[in-house]
């Protein structure tokens, strides 16, 4: 699940408009973008395994601090309680922020193998294994990022050129990044797995920029 996580944060935008997409795109992938830190401290690991499922060659063996059901409830409950705590106590975006934290979860559910923990240690790990079914899962994760840009254009209008251009490149990066991926050979070895999953946070800045040259339909 790549694209799919970003357009629950598209799609979000409905119910917070004062919520930057910036905010949003950290919250969705915020277990995608600690993960490769466990990794690198040594907490978490995963392999290079072809043929894991028939969408993805990685193995993810042990990852609980950043993918669980438990970690990822607690780091959904920091985003919330962290956001509120720094716009004076805005409850209502500070618990959207939250489930989508939390969406993540249930998101990889739906796509991985029986490899989602449920929290650390020997405990259960679940999946429904969609990426075994390639044509399926590109479907569902395309017609996810389609609603999602939908529902933002509709909410938000470009306020300059930047606003508009910006959240189109970004758009259509975003998808060949996933077109590119579902394409690609295996990658060399876990360690650019690890360091190139830190350009995550490329998109999080971008998202912060192109949302400050927008803003919503009925302001803009």
């Amino acid at each position: 699940m790549f694209i799919g996580h970003f357009a629950v944060a598209l799609g979000a935008k409905k119910y917070a408009p004062q919520v930057s997409l910036g905010a949003l795109f950290l919250a969705c992938q915020l277990a995608d973008l600690v993960w490769p830190n466990f990794v690198l401290l040594g907490l978490e690991s995963f392999a290079i395994d072809p043929g894991n499922t028939a969408m993805t060659p990685l193995h993810f063996s042990y990852y609980p601090y950043s993918h669980s059901l438990v970690a990822m409830s607690l780091w959904a409950a920091l985003f919330a309680a962290l956001y509120a705590l720094l716009r004076r106590g805005r409850v209502r975006p500070a618990v959207l922020l939250g489930a989508v934290v939390l969406s993540h979860w249930f998101l990889d559910v739906l796509t991985h193998r029986p490899d989602m923990p449920l929290a650390a240690g020997e405990s259960a790990r679940i999946g429904f294994g969609l990426w075994n079914f390639p044509v399926a899962a590109v479907s569902v994760e395309a017609a996810m990022f389609a609603v999602g840009a939908l529902v933002y254009l509709r909410q938000t209008q470009a306020v300059d050129r930047q606003g508009q251009l910006g959240l189109w490149a970004l758009l259509v990066l975003l998808a060949g990044v996933y077109a590119a991926n579902v394409a690609a050979p295996p990658p060399p070895s876990a360690a650019a797995v690890t360091w190139s999953a830190q350009a995550m946070w490329l998109f999080v800045a971008w998202a912060f920029w192109v949302d400050r040259h927008r803003a919503p339909r009925s302001a803009a």
